[in-house]
């Protein structure tokens, strides 16, 4: 069937081509979040965060110009449902954030490290594509749903049908709703660059600032492909909807759940309920655009476990970050970049939380270190 016809596989593909530039450009970039709050929380050094900033910025801009235009409808994300599961949201956050920092580093890093021939990240990403399924499908995800979840505010109450901040904002000021969308966005991508920018060793490093600008650009590719052509009539049910996304509405890049339904696929491969997703697709791409880079430019190395010590805290981050990346709705770039995108309160709630997390352990390694010496 051709492409034009056949709109999940242009998703699927689609996802895929976004996703190996991405594994590529951060492999060539070493784009990680870990790592960018490790530089700041143990050296003072901001590159790499700036750099992750830059993304963030430009992922806004983009998302929300692509929403004006009437391209993509970012409030029929998950991270816009008027529910806000305050408490899912921080505490899968802080569990995410210590076991990126344990397994040094998040999802997206680990995919990365993959390409480039890490066997110790194969197994931190089985551990946590099993986490997470427990946490969307089995035990876990029984604690999640009865302790957590339930702990939401209804922001319906307050006359409110998404919890995106341009909401808020002409909530309370009256402002009609494109005009507070290009408000916030513009002065949250402002306030941004300005930071970004404003530091000499960044603008010099084009690296870094390249790598920022191609990243955002990507996310905002993401909810193009799955938003707008991958949004359509079903040809079997004559129903309007999205094609061949997990969440059964448009999506971006974010890894954690998508591992976890990549693991069920493998697993149950003779099911024909089951099929290539967009997630699924872009996980893959991250690791081969890793990879190709990798081999590019003959940087391929196998690497395995250092320690027993070292096999331990992988194998423990990993099952943190599977609970912590479904239970806060994504990891450093589901969350960090994605969901932010959408200017979502729930995707800065969950951002803060990963971030508090990974630089609190941090801290702690640091201390335990310097006591062991």
């Amino acid at each position: 069937m051709e492409l034009s016809t056949n709109p999940a596989a242009v998703v699927v593909g689609g996802g895929f081509a976004l996703a190996f530039l991405f594994g590529a450009i951060a492999n060539k970039a070493n784009f990680c979040t870990m790592g960018a709050v490790s530089d700041v929380v143990n050296m003072g050094h901001w590159g790499r965060m700036r750099m992750w900033l830059l993304a963030i910025a430009v992922a806004i801009v983009g998302a929300n110009l692509l929403a004006q235009a009437g391209l993509v409808d970012i409030g029929k994300s998950i991270y816009q449902r008027p529910s806000l599961s305050w408490l899912s949201l921080i505490v899968g956050g802080l569990v995410f954030g210590v076991g990126m920092s344990l397994a040094g580093g998040c999802a997206n890093k680990n995919l990365i490290r993959v390409g480039g021939g890490s066997v110790r990240s194969l197994v931190v990403l089985t551990f946590l594509a099993i986490s997470g399924y427990m946490t969307l499908k089995g035990l876990f995800g029984q604690w999640r749903a009865a302790w957590l979840d339930p702990v939401a505010i209804d922001l319906t109450r307050f006359g409110w049908t998404d919890q995106g901040l341009p909401s808020l904002l002409a909530w309370a000021g009256g402002i009609a709703p494109g005009s507070a969308r290009l408000l916030v966005a513009g002065a949250l991508a402002a306030l941004l660059l300005a930071f970004v920018f404003a530091d000499r060793r960044f603008r010099a490093n084009p690296t870094q600032w390249l790598a920022g600008l191609a990243l955002g650009a990507l996310v905002v590719g993401g909810w193009y492909v799955s938003g707008h052509l991958g949004f359509g009539e079903n040809p079997e049910t004559l129903e309007t909807g999205y094609f061949a996304t997990n969440t059964r509405t448009l999506e971006s890049l974010s890894f954690v759940a998508p591992l976890s339904y990549g693991l069920e696929l493998l697993m149950l491969w003779t099911d024909k309920s089951l099929h290539l997703s967009f997630g699924i697709a872009t996980a893959l791409g991250v690791a081969l655009g890793s990879a190709a880079w990798a081999l590019a430019t003959r940087s391929f190395r196998w690497e395995g476990f250092a320690s027993l010590a070292d096999l331990r805290n992988q194998l423990v981050g990993g099952v943190l970050m599977g609970f912590g990346g479904v239970t806060a709705m994504g990891c450093t770039v589901g969350q960090g970049l994605s969901g932010v995108s959408t200017l979502a309160v729930g995707s800065f709630i969950a951002l803060a939380a990963i971030v508090a997390g990974a630089a609190a352990t941090l801290k702690y390694i640091t201390w335990r270190a310097e006591r062991e010496a």
